[in-house]
């Protein structure tokens, strides 16, 4: 994850980023003709961006990877700003380089992109801080929605359809979409009023909100290995007449739950070991089966 890497690593991956960008530049001056700042964006500008973002991964490709999607999200307001069409064209052609930030928080770097486009910032500078901002949003929306708010609700959502409620689903949906779409929103207009001045807080915090909400996230995935992963042995020990059940017996006495607990373990050691999730998941398949064909689960 991001907010685990060093500050040599991190510096490396930002360098390789503005290379890739550049890599893929066609932009003709870095200078707009028109320096004038254009009128400001209202709430129904900044609210459509925040729309249109919703298709930012609409036409992925491992080139340019979001970049026709993020041009997409902003072609209207760019529209609004640039008057002149070859200001117009050579914004468009910078925001079609390479782009790759996490598509839940990208209003906020779209909004401040809008922000330095009103201002005529040099293309070259709006080009650095978007490169500047992919990997701090990358490693706070992991965190923040991978890690934490996705957990918590698939958590709840579960626990209502094990207990045989149809809306198990729903509430997932409806709990996951409320902090979703209200930080899409918020953070467009928030990232468009900050402009410049937001990017050095952002930068500053990015590694202690991401810690603080990775921790949140696995006290949360801790929890849930002992509620939803079900995993017990109807095997019993014999000591002469004496019949001794394996899990009640042996197994929850010593630990609560340790069956369940050493599956996941073993999963997650798989998973470092280089196993992708489909095959984890057909090995769980092929497990349970096993073991109730052959009676040890």
């Amino acid at each position: 994850m991001a907010f685990n890497d060093s500050e040599e690593l991190l510096a490396a991956k930002a360098e390789k980023r503005m290379e890739q960008a550049l890599a893929t530049r066609s932009v003709e001056r870095d200078d707009y003709i028109d320096t004038t700042p254009a009128e400001p964006l209202t709430k129904k500008d900044i609210n459509r961006m925040a729309w249109r973002s919703l298709a930012l991964q609409a036409s992925f490709n491992y080139e340019r990877m979001q970049a026709g999607g993020w041009l997409y999200t902003l072609i209207p307001a760019l529209r609004k700003i640039h008057k002149n069409e070859e200001d117009l064209s050579n914004s468009m052609k910078m925001h079609l380089e390479f782009i790759n930030v996490h598509p839940f928080d990208v209003t906020f770097l779209s909004g401040l992109v809008l922000a330095m486009e009103q201002s005529k910032e040099k293309i070259s500078t709006i080009r650095a801080v978007k490169v500047a901002l992919m990997g701090p949003l990358g490693g706070i929306g992991d965190a923040m929605f991978w890690l934490t708010w996705l957990p918590i609700c698939a958590g709840i959502g579960a626990a209502l359809a094990l207990e045989g409620s149809l809306f198990g689903p729903i509430v997932f949906l409806l709990l996951f979409n409320a902090l979703h779409f209200g930080l899409r929103f918020g953070l467009a207009h928030y990232g468009y009023r900050a402009g410049l001045g937001a990017i050095n807080v952002l930068k500053n915090s990015t590694k202690k909100i991401s810690h603080a909400a990775s921790i949140v996230g696995m006290t949360v995935i801790g929890a849930l290995v002992a509620s939803y992963v079900r995993l017990s042995t109807p095997l019993e020990i014999h000591a002469g007449e004496a019949k001794i059940a394996l899990q009640t017996g042996v197994l929850d006495k010593l630990m609560p739950n340790l069956l369940p607990l050493g599956f996941t373990l073993v999963v997650y050691w798989l998973m470092k070991k280089g196993y992708s999730p489909v095959k984890l998941i057909g090995l769980t398949v092929l497990l349970g089966l096993a073991g109730k064909f052959l009676g040890f689960l």
